[in-house]
């Protein structure tokens, strides 16, 4: 599955750039073309091209249904911060917490130092005391993380 995930993800990064930035397709003829359900585009979709990955995403389902991706520069830090914190919320699971870390790197706003020691400092093993309670507590530390990394 994460073979066609990253091909559908790859496929659809070529319109957006094509397009420079901005693509508005019929989410029946991705699927078609990649010959699979509509929902795995929408796990591409919900997966991929997240708003602190920098991209606004707007859907509309039905027979005319179509999904608008827009590539979104952010202005200023501080929108990029708001975008990370949204993207946490309240509780945040482990895998997601990764992708955010990776997400991070990969904008080069950590080193792969940091990465490591946030990674560390949040896993399952670390937040062992905090019980059902972990995601919170996860949450709540990558969220203090993100306001040193962004000021």
């Amino acid at each position: 599955m994460a073979k066609l995930s990253n091909s559908i993800a790859e496929f659809l990064n070529t319109l957006l750039e094509d397009g420079d930035g901005t693509l508005e397709i019929q989410r029946a003829l991705i699927a078609d073309r990649f010959n699979c359900a509509p929902s795995q585009i929408n796990y591409v979709l919900t997966t991929r091209f997240t708003p602190y990955k920098g991209y606004y995403v707007e859907s509309r389902r039905g027979g005319g249904g179509y999904i608008r991706i827009v590539r979104v520069a952010m202005a200023d830090d501080e929108a990029v911060l708001d975008a990370y914190i949204d993207e946490i919320g309240a509780e945040i699971t482990k895998d997601k917490a990764d992708d955010v870390l990776r997400e991070l790197y990969k904008r080069e706003l950590i080193t792969k130092r940091d990465l490591e020691i946030i990674r560390v400092s949040i896993s399952d093993r670390a937040l062992t005391q905090a019980g059902d309670e972990r995601n919170k507590v996860r949450a709540d530390i990558l969220k203090n993380v993100m306001l040193v990394i962004f000021t």
